[in-house]
């Protein structure tokens, strides 16, 4: 019997007692971001923006949708309606035309439409700086509202799309059951120099190392930090996946 509960005990280790990742600790953590940050000092968005109008505008495409289909679409976009007088007079048919390759383009063509007018009617033309204001907007939930004050407006929200639910729960940064619960563990648990850099660095981290269904963790920079308990072995062929 002993014996028994000794193996069951080693066949879970790494795992809390749910059976989900352990945490990393303190320690951890901050070495984590500084290898991430050490890569890549200065994190951007792939979203190709020139002003927080024209960010908003993305996020809200980006919805289930990759970023270089975003960028494909308002490239053109942002040349004749770049603005959010200019989104107007160009009317929602006129939106339409320039989205159509992107997913839920008739849902997506309505919400920029009215989020526009919005804007023009109850903020002088400005995309507003607070949370309550901007998730008013229709189209806007948390997530996008978090893309647009850290991007924009540099405050040191993170939002947690499906690559950064994956790296927190995968590496044990900042495991949680859901977006929300990730989102809070992760404000609460990344040093201050780097919260406002996180959501970059992570979700590139996950769109392009972390990946779904192949992680390269032989090139991974926090291989050794990380508690994934099913990492990739050196010399595994690779999985193409937009992930």
């Amino acid at each position: 019997m002993a014996a028994s509960r000794r193996r069951k005990s080693k066949s879970v280790r790494g795992r809390s007692r749910q059976g989900t990742i352990r945490r990393l600790g303190p320690a951890e953590i901050r070495l984590l971001f500084e290898r991430l940050s050490a890569a890549n000092p200065t994190p951007e968005t792939e979203l190709v923006y020139r002003s927080p109008y024209q960010l908003l505008v993305s996020v809200i495409l980006s919805a289930q949708a990759t970023d270089k289909s975003v960028n494909l679409a308002t490239g053109p976009l942002f040349e004749v309606a770049g603005t959010p007088q200019a989104m107007v007079a160009l009317g929602e048919p006129g939106l339409a035309g320039y989205i159509r390759t992107i997913g839920l383009w008739r849902m997506k063509a309505r919400n920029v439409m009215e989020a526009t007018r919005q804007i023009l009617a109850r903020h002088g033309g400005e995309v507003p700086r607070g949370r309550v204001e901007l998730e008013a907007l229709p189209g806007v939930g948390r997530k996008t509202a978090n893309v647009v004050l850290n991007t924009a407006f540099g405050e040191p929200t993170i939002a947690v799309d499906t690559h950064i639910f994956r790296v927190a729960n995968r590496t044990g940064l900042a495991p949680g059951r859901n977006v929300r619960a990730v989102e809070d563990r992760l404000i609460e648990v990344a040093p201050g120099e780097f919260r406002s850099d996180a959501h970059h660095w992570l979700i590139l981290h996950g769109r392009y190392v972390c990946k779904a269904r192949k992680p390269l963790c032989p090139m991974c920079p926090i291989r050794d930090i990380c508690l994934y308990p099913d990492k990739t072995p050196a010399g595994a062929p690779a999985i193409s996946s937009s992930g």
